[in-house]
């Protein structure tokens, strides 16, 4: 076995979990959708969750080739899982058996969190190009992430709902171009 096919275990292990997070988040909704007060952006952001797992799962096939890993290389590529996780566990409220649940509180309650948990993700991920290639990433990611962090800082600070509600298709357009530039084929 080579050294990321056992290194790789533990990082789809975590990314497992966030899939798991988010999935039975969503079957807590169908369970309980007779108690549920709706909010499309919560639901939206799970999806967008789900998008971004599965890329960074995608994306890290390429760091099969990487012969010369150490503690801080493999460290930062695990930290990269770590934001994506605690994400999932943040984007729906946890549904228990008896009581209504409200997803747009519970939204409101928690977007100062996620959103700097997405920021987390991205700084995490220019500072893992410079860890495990000693450069920034090319242009055009350096600028797909800067610009997702633009826009999760914006969602960050901004309670205002018109703002998350705009900020939904917004991230969804980044993230899609995002794959689709840059992760469409495996490398």
């Amino acid at each position: 076995m080579d050294a990321f096919s056992y290194l790789s275990v533990l990082l789809s292990i975590i990314l497992g979990l966030a899939i798991t997070q988010v999935l039975q988040g969503f079957r807590g909704l169908m369970l309980a959708r007779s108690r549920i007060r709706g909010y499309w952006p919560s639901v939206a952001w799970a999806i967008l969750l789900l998008l971004l797992d599965v890329q960074v799962w995608w994306a890290m096939y390429e760091l099969r080739l990487r012969q010369d890993w150490s503690f801080l290389g493999f460290a930062v590529v695990l930290a990269q899982t770590i934001p994506l996780y605690l994400g999932a566990g943040l984007v729906f409220p946890d549904i228990g058996i008896e009581g209504s649940v409200d997803l747009r509180r519970h939204y409101y309650e928690n977007h100062r969190w996620f959103f700097s948990l997405l920021i987390l993700l991205l700084v995490i991920s220019i500072g893992k190009e410079a860890i495990l290639l000693g450069k920034l990433p090319a242009p055009l990611d350096l600028g797909f992430q800067l610009t997702f962090i633009a826009g999760s800082l914006f969602g960050a600070l901004s309670s205002r709902e018109w703002c998350h509600k705009a900020l939904v298709p917004f991230s969804a357009i980044v993230i899609i171009a995002y794959i689709a530039a840059l992760f469409a084929h495996l490398r």
